[in-house]
This record gives structure tokens, C-alpha cells and sequence, in this order.
């Protein structure tokens, strides 16, 4: 009876895992998809996180226009992961939320500055560099 009832525990359990690994899957794909003239503004499948997860975590604005406070964001960052430290009684789980979420927003900053970078290129025109013998 024990092994009877322990099996269908664990074949509920498992199938709730599987439910929501595939509602995560589905999601990450619809995150992919959604995205607008192929900006990473909401790539989930690269971090983990939506660019508004990771600013909830670390309590900042999100980047307009690609431009973020980095200083608040690293002051947060520190504060946050200090706080979290397993050593001191916190959780490495929320210790790597709190990375992910750094992460995150330094990409979008760093993305965000090289389209800004080939816009300008774009606008400017191609000029290459011509080195004459003298």
C-alpha cells in the first residue's frame, strides 16, 4: 500500500514538473517571437529574466533609451547580494537571482550602445580609414 500510494506521488509530481517546464519552453518561444525589429528588449532565453524581472529584483528604473544608471544598479547589486549570503544565513538561490538580474540589465545596456553605435555609423555613411605612403 505505501509503495502503491508513493507511486502516485511521485507520477503527480512528475507531471506537474513536466507541465511547467513545458509552459516555460512555450513561454521563452513567445518571448523570442514577440520581440520588435529584432531588439533584445524582452529575450527571456538569454538570461533567464525579462529586463522588467530584473529591474523588480534590484529595485531601478529600467534603461530608457539604452541609458541606465549603472552605479545604482552595481549599489543595489552589492547591497542585495551582500544581504543574501548563504554564509550569513541567506539563500544562494536568491544570491543568483540577484546575479542573473545584474546581468541582465548590463546587457541591455550593452546592446542598446551598439545599435545606438551602428545607427550612427549608419547615419554618418561608411568612411574607411585610408593610410597614405608619404
Amino acid at each position: 500500500m505505501i509503495v502503491l500510494t508513493g507511486g502516485r506521488v511521485f507520477g503527480r509530481a512528475f507531471v506537474e514538473a513536466y507541465k511547467q517546464a513545458s509552459a516555460a519552453s512555450r513561454y521563452a518561444g513567445h518571448a523570442q517571437n514577440g520581440q520588435a525589429n529584432g531588439a533584445t528588449a524582452n529575450n527571456f532565453a538569454s538570461s533567464g529574466l525579462t529586463l522588467e524581472e530584473a529591474c523588480k529584483i534590484l529595485n531601478v528604473k529600467p534603461p530608457m533609451a539604452g541609458e541606465a544608471n549603472l552605479e545604482t544598479t552595481m549599489e543595489q547589486f552589492k547591497k542585495l547580494f551582500d544581504i543574501n549570503d548563504p554564509k550569513k544565513g541567506g539563500s544562494f538561490y536568491l544570491q543568483s537571482k540577484i546575479l542573473r538580474a545584474r546581468e541582465r540589465i548590463e546587457m541591455e545596456v550593452r546592446e542598446a550602445g551598439r545599435k545606438a553605435k551602428m545607427d550612427q555609423e549608419v547615419k554618418e555613411g561608411w568612411k574607411p580609414k585610408v593610410y597614405k605612403d608619404r
